[in-house]
């Protein structure tokens, strides 16, 4: 059963903390080894990364050349999806996409009154890596949420990695790929695939390294994008998927219930966590999550999420919860309040912020438009969700001219003078002391 706090319980507190590390992962545990296995690829290259697939994957690939997912393949796939199924796949592109097509950041230039030039230069990267889990369930839609975003930045060249045990590609994640115009893919998962896009690997049909990686796994990917960064960018460290629902009480138990119910389907580490003001609902929530799990085909993982790491908080008022909330910084956040808006400039961290009873948190993972690889664990308060920025790089732009130096010159050289930079001093007074 879904543990019930009160906020003005006395263990409240304690509670409440558990609650707030939940997004902790014992990186410390799995560090040594996912170090092991980078080194491996990082040194050994093609016959490490072989190797590995086999030690996790269970499949034992005759060349480096097998991993690799024909683009036929992809096309196969696509072209033998079920009508509805596609027209699903190709909506949910669609909307993808214009909303990505929406957030790019401009190239601008700004001219001053003295004839300097000041600006910003945007530029893709070149090679983008993806990583897209597999194992427990496969995710098309995170080959949607992570491609889509790389082809609108316009990234020439994207690599997807994705684990396929026993070398058994999901037929959709194929489909997505060939809608996605990818054209390099490779049967890679874990640390490996991780080792492999940062650092490349030498030889006939290797792959070159990476300029960033994106994409969700498991404590071994987490922990592998945190030691390749440097190397490579990273878009966040995310962990088990979370959601928090706001609600004064009036309305829809079944709604709530299904909500709380959708994140804990993910992962036995999945956070479900209802605010509420009200403790009857409360009550009648708790009770409908227990009925409904009895017959949820993911009953195993959801019911073990739901126990040990669900919680439903009862707050004194709706200022208070929101107080609470904004402390747990979830993952999804759903506001099921009356004038929702009206409470949203109070919101301060969530990585994506769902309004109103018609929203589900499903339409945003799915095919509402917003991208659905989020801040986990309370890094909402510092991360933002995937974006075409983390495909592109930042140039600044700066010209002076011989008026603008003048004008500047002699400021910035006693800034200089005083950090004790003579070199730096003296290149800015040799401008003022030629014109």
């Amino acid at each position: 059963m879904i543990a019930v706090l009160k906020s003005n319980a006395s263990d409240f507190e304690k509670s409440f903390e558990a609650l707030l590390a939940r997004g902790a992962m014992d990186i410390s545990s799995v560090e040594g080894r996912v170090k092991e296995l980078l080194q491996e690829i990082k040194t050994q290259g093609k016959e490490a990364v072989i190797a590995q697939v086999l030690r996790f994957d269970s499949w034992n690939p005759k060349s480096f050349l097998e991993l690799k997912i024909a683009q036929k393949e992809m096309e196969c796939a696509y072209n033998n999806l079920d009508s509805n199924l596609k027209h699903a796949l190709e909506l949910a592109y669609q909307r993808i996409y214009a909303f990505h097509t929406k957030q790019m950041p401009k190239t601008w230039l700004d001219f001053e009154e003295n004839g300097n030039l000041l600006g910003q230069k945007v530029t893709p990267v070149d090679r983008a890596g993806l990583y897209i889990p597999g194992g427990k369930a496969a995710y098309p839609s995170s080959l949607l949420m992570n491609a889509i975003p790389a082809l609108v930045a316009g990234v020439k060249e994207i690599v997807v990695c994705t684990p396929t045990p026993k070398n058994q590609p999901n037929t959709l994640l194929l489909a997505a790929m060939h809608l996605c115009g990818i054209k390099e893919a490779y049967k890679i998962g874990g640390a490996s695939a991780i080792g492999t896009l940062a650092y490349g690997v030498s030889g006939k049909d290797g792959i070159q390294k990476v300029d960033v990686i994106t994409g969700p796994g498991n404590i071994y990917v987490a922990t592998a994008k945190k030691l390749v960064f440097g190397e490579v960018n990273i878009d966040m460290i995310a962990g088990p998927s979370e959601i928090g629902i706001l609600h004064n009480g009036k309305g829809s138990v079944d709604y709530v219930a299904w909500d709380l119910l959708s994140q804990a389907e993910h992962d036995e580490m999945a956070s479900s966590i209802l605010i509420t003001t009200n403790a009857e609902f409360a009550n009648a929530v708790t009770k409908r999550v227990d009925e409904l799990l009895k017959d949820l085909p993911r009953k195993e993982i959801a019911e073990k999420s739901i126990n040990e790491r669900g919680a439903i908080i009862i707050a004194k008022d709706l200022d208070e919860a929101v107080e609470l909330m904004n402390e747990i910084a979830p993952e999804h956040l759903e506001v099921l309040v009356e004038n929702p808006l009206e409470i949203l400039p109070k919101i301060k961290h969530a990585g994506a912020i769902f309004i109103g009873e018609n929203t589900p948190e499903p339409i945003g993972d799915y095919i509402a438009g917003p991208n659905h690889t989020l801040p986990t664990g309370g890094s909402a308060k510092f991360f933002s969700p995937l974006s075409t920025e983390h495909f592109m790089k930042k140039s600044s732009i700066i010209a002076f001219s011989k008026q603008g130096i003048m004008q500047l010159g002699k400021e910035c050289g006693i800034l200089a003078h005083t950090e004790g930079l003579e070199a730096h001093q003296n290149a800015v007074l040799a401008r003022l002391n030629h014109n």
